[in-house]
C-alpha cells in the first residue's frame, strides 16, 4: 500500500497512477475533465470559456495540438494568436486547471487532414502517414523537436499544468504499426523524461485496443465508447491492456453530443440520458473527460470531413462545431445539458464548484446591404504570373503549393456546331464548369454549364456552341476540407485525374491559385481577393449598374461582395451571428477575418458566429465571395442567435 502525505509530511509536487488510481501530490484524485480547444476560440475568449468549464464543475481540460495550424508552410512555423499554444497552458495553470495535452502529430478532432500540414501530401514520393515510414517520421521528428521544448517547462512536476501527454490518437481504429507508437514513445520520453504519464486512447473494444495501445512502455492506456455503453465492462476489459495497479478507469471522451456534417440535420443528444451515463462512471470513481465541453468554432478552412462507404462519399463538417456540448458555441451555459451535467459533477466533486456565469448578450445588428464589388472571371487579369501554373495535365493544388481555397483550371478545345460531354473522374470536392467563346455575342463571358461533386460525380452535357475560334474551359473547384478519419487520410484536393472530352483527354491546363486567407495567417487578403475588398470603396453608382447588366443573364458565376455596418458605441461590441438566408454558397470575411463558409440552401447551419473580438466600434466590413447565386436584395443580417434549421435538414433535429 503506497503511503500517503498527511499535514506534517512534505508534499512533493507530482502526478501518478498507482493502484489503479490517480495521484495528485500524493492524495487520490478523480479526473473530471472536458475537451476545449484553444484553435476553436479567440484568444481573447480563451479564460472566459475556461471559467465556464469550472463553473460546470470541470478540474482538468484536454486540447489536442493541430501541427497543420503551427506549420502551416514548411519551416513557417506559428505559436502567436490563436496558435499561442503556451499562453493558453499558462492560463489554464492560472485558474487551477490540470491539462491533458493530446500531442499528436495525428489528433482527427473533424480538424482538416486530422491536423497533418496539407503539404505533407506534396512530397513525393508519397509519405505514408502514421506509420514508421522514416521520410514520414523524420518529419515527425522535426515537429516534436520544436513543439515538445516548449511543452516540457510546463509539465506539472516542473510546476505546470500538463499532467498527461497523448500519443497519437485513436491508433488501433487506423492500423497496427506498434513501430510507429514505440518511435514517438521514444521521441516523447527524451523530451519529457521517464515521470510524465505517456497515454493512448482507443475505442473500447479488445481489437482497438490489441492494435493501438503500448504494452511494455509504461504507456497508460485510456478508452473512449459511446455515451449509451455501459462503462464498467470497458474499464474491465481496459484493465487487460495496462501493467497490474496502473489502469484507473478512465474514458477520455465521453461523448456530450457528436458532430454534423453539410447536409445533415443538426445532431442533438438528449441532456438527462447523457448525465445518467456520466453519473454511471462518476459515482464508482472512475474519470471522465467531456467531448467536448465547449466545442466552438472551425474558423477559416480548417474544418474537417469523413467519408462512408469509399472516397467519393464525402461529408464535410460544418462551420460551427458546438457539438451539442454543454457550453454552446458562444459560450452560452444556460441551457439543460450543462445544467443536468453540473448537478451529476456536483455530487462528486471534491470541491465545491463556482457560481455559474451569465450568458454573454448578444447583439443583431440589421439589415446589411452588400454591394456587388467585382466577378470573379474579371479580376483575373489582375493576378500575378506566380500564381498561374502550366502542365499539360490537371495537378492538384498540393502540388502547386496551394493548401486551402480554391483553384481555377482553364484549357480550351476546338469550337463545333454540337455538345460535348465533359467526364472528371475524380474531383475533390466540388467543380463548378464554365464555358466561353471570345469570339461569341457576349464578349467571351463566361456561362455556367453544370456543378460535379465528389459525392455524386455525374458527367456534364457542355452546350451547343458555333464558335470560330476554341472554346475557353474554366472549372473551378472547391477544396471543402480534408477527411480527418479514416483510412482515406490521403486527401488530396483539386482535380485528381485526366479530364474527357466526349472520351478523349483533354490537355494543356493553367492552374490559377485563388486560396484567400487562412485562420492563422497575417490579416492580409490575396490579390484576387483585394482587388474585389478594395474595389468595394470606389464602386460608383455607374460601374455597379455595369457590374449587375454584365451579369444579369449569366446565372451562378462566382462573385465578390461587400457592405459596411456601424456599431455607434463601444459597449455595443457584442457576439452576433450573420445570417446567409437566400445566398447559396460561399465564404464570409468580417473586418478581414475569415469567419468560415456558409451553405444555406443545403444548411442545416444558417448562421455564422461572429465573436465580439472581430468587431470594432465604428465601421466594420463585411466581404463575401458567393459562389452561385446571390440573396436577390444583396442584402446578409447581423442576428442575435443562432440558426442550424436551414435547408434540406430543417424538418427535424438528429436526435442521438
Amino acid at each position: 500500500m503506497r503511503k500517503r502525505s498527511t499535514k506534517t509530511t512534505t508534499i512533493v509536487r507530482k502526478f501518478e497512477i498507482d493502484e489503479d488510481m490517480f495521484w495528485k501530490d500524493g492524495q487520490p484524485f478523480q479526473i473530471i475533465g472536458g475537451d476545449l480547444h484553444y484553435f476553436r476560440i479567440l484568444p481573447e475568449y480563451w479564460e472566459d470559456r475556461l471559467l465556464r468549464a469550472k463553473a460546470l464543475g470541470l478540474n482538468t481540460i484536454q486540447t489536442y495540438v493541430p501541427w497543420n495550424l503551427h506549420e502551416p508552410k514548411p519551416n513557417k512555423l506559428v505559436f502567436e494568436g490563436i496558435a499561442d499554444l503556451v499562453s493558453f497552458l499558462k492560463l489554464c495553470q492560472k485558474l487551477d486547471l490540470l491539462v491533458m495535452l493530446r500531442a499528436g502529430p495525428y489528433i482527427c478532432a473533424e480538424w482538416d487532414l486530422g491536423g497533418f500540414p496539407a503539404w505533407l501530401l506534396a512530397i513525393k514520393p508519397a509519405l505514408k502517414l502514421r506509420s514508421s515510414d522514416p521520410a514520414f517520421l523524420e518529419l515527425v521528428e522535426k515537429w516534436w523537436g520544436v513543439l515538445l521544448p516548449k511543452i516540457a517547462p510546463l509539465l506539472y512536476d516542473s510546476g505546470g499544468p500538463v499532467v498527461m501527454i497523448q500519443i497519437e490518437n485513436e491508433f488501433g481504429s487506423f492500423g497496427d504499426d506498434k513501430a510507429y507508437l514505440h518511435h514517438l514513445v521514444t521521441l516523447a520520453r527524451a523530451h519529457f523524461g521517464e515521470d510524465i504519464i505517456l497515454y493512448t486512447t482507443d475505442g473500447g473494444s479488445r481489437e482497438t485496443l490489441e492494435r493501438g495501445t503500448i504494452r511494455g512502455d509504461a504507456v497508460f492506456s485510456a478508452v473512449d465508447f459511446s455515451t449509451g455503453e455501459e462503462p464498467w465492462p470497458i474499464f474491465k476489459l481496459q484493465k487487460e491492456f495496462n501493467v497490474p495497479g496502473k489502469s484507473p478507469p478512465i474514458c477520455s471522451e465521453f461523448y456530450t453530443g457528436w458532430l454534423t456534417h453539410w447536409g445533415e440535420k443538426i445532431a442533438k443528444t438528449d441532456a438527462d440520458y447523457t448525465a445518467t451515463f456520466l453519473r454511471k462512471i462518476l459515482s464508482r470513481n472512475g474519470s471522465a473527460v467531456l467531448y467536448m465541453a465547449h466545442g466552438g468554432t472551425n474558423f477559416g478552412f480548417y474544418n474537417g470531413a469523413n467519408t462512408g462507404a469509399d472516397e467519393s462519399d464525402y461529408k464535410p463538417d460544418l462551420t460551427s462545431y458546438d457539438y451539442d456540448a454543454p457550453i454552446k458555441e458562444a459560450g452560452d451555459v444556460e441551457n439543460a445539458k450543462f445544467n443536468a451535467l453540473r448537478r451529476v459533477v456536483e455530487k462528486y466533486s471534491a470541491a465545491s464548484l463556482p457560481s455559474i456565469p451569465r450568458d454573454k448578450e448578444k447583439a443583431g445588428y440589421g439589415s446589411i446591404q452588400l454591394q456587388k464589388t467585382a466577378l470573379l472571371f474579371d479580376l483575373l487579369d489582375t493576378l500575378d504570373p506566380a500564381d498561374v501554373v502550366e502542365s499539360e495535365n490537371p495537378i492538384s493544388m498540393e502540388s502547386i503549393g496551394q493548401m486551402f481555397g480554391f483553384l481555377l483550371y482553364v484549357s480550351e478545345y476546338a469550337g463545333k456546331d454540337y455538345g460535348s460531354g465533359l467526364h472528371i473522374p475524380k474531383v475533390h470536392d466540388r467543380a463548378q464548369v464554365f464555358v466561353a467563346c471570345p469570339s461569341g455575342d457576349n464578349g467571351g463571358r463566361p456561362t455556367y454549364v453544370g456543378t460535379i461533386q465528389r459525392w455524386s460525380n455525374q458527367a456534364l452535357s457542355l452546350p451547343n456552341a458555333r464558335c470560330v475560334s476554341n472554346i475557353s474551359l474554366y472549372i473551378l473547384v472547391e477544396n471543402m476540407g480534408r477527411v480527418n478519419y479514416g483510412k482515406y487520410l490521403f486527401d488530396e484536393k483539386g482535380i485528381l485525374s485526366s479530364v474527357y472530352l466526349d472520351g478523349k483527354t483533354l490537355h494543356g491546363w493553367k492552374m490559377i491559385s485563388i486560396p484567400f486567407h487562412n485562420l492563422n495567417e497575417e490579416p492580409k487578403i490575396r490579390p484576387v481577393f483585394q482587388a474585389a475588398y478594395s474595389g468595394f470603396n470606389k464602386v460608383s453608382a455607374s460601374a455597379r449598374k455595369k457590374l449587375e447588366h454584365k451579369s444579369e443573364n449569366i446565372t451562378k458565376e462566382p462573385a465578390f461582395y461587400a457592405g459596411r455596418f456601424s456599431i455607434d458605441k463601444v459597449n455595443q461590441v457584442k457576439d452576433t451571428y450573420i445570417s446567409f438566408s437566400g445566398w447559396g454558397k460561399g465564404i464570409a470575411f468580417v473586418n478581414e477575418f475569415n469567419i468560415g463558409r456558409y451553405w444555406p440552401s443545403f444548411g442545416p447551419q444558417c448562421n455564422l458566429y461572429v465573436p465580439a473580438p472581430i468587431l470594432r466600434h465604428g465601421e466594420n466590413v463585411v466581404a463575401i465571395f458567393e459562389l452561385e447565386s446571390p440573396n436577390s436584395k444583396l442584402v446578409v443580417h447581423s442576428v442575435d442567435q443562432p440558426d442550424f434549421m436551414c435547408g434540406s435538414s430543417k424538418s427535424n433535429l438528429h436526435q442521438l
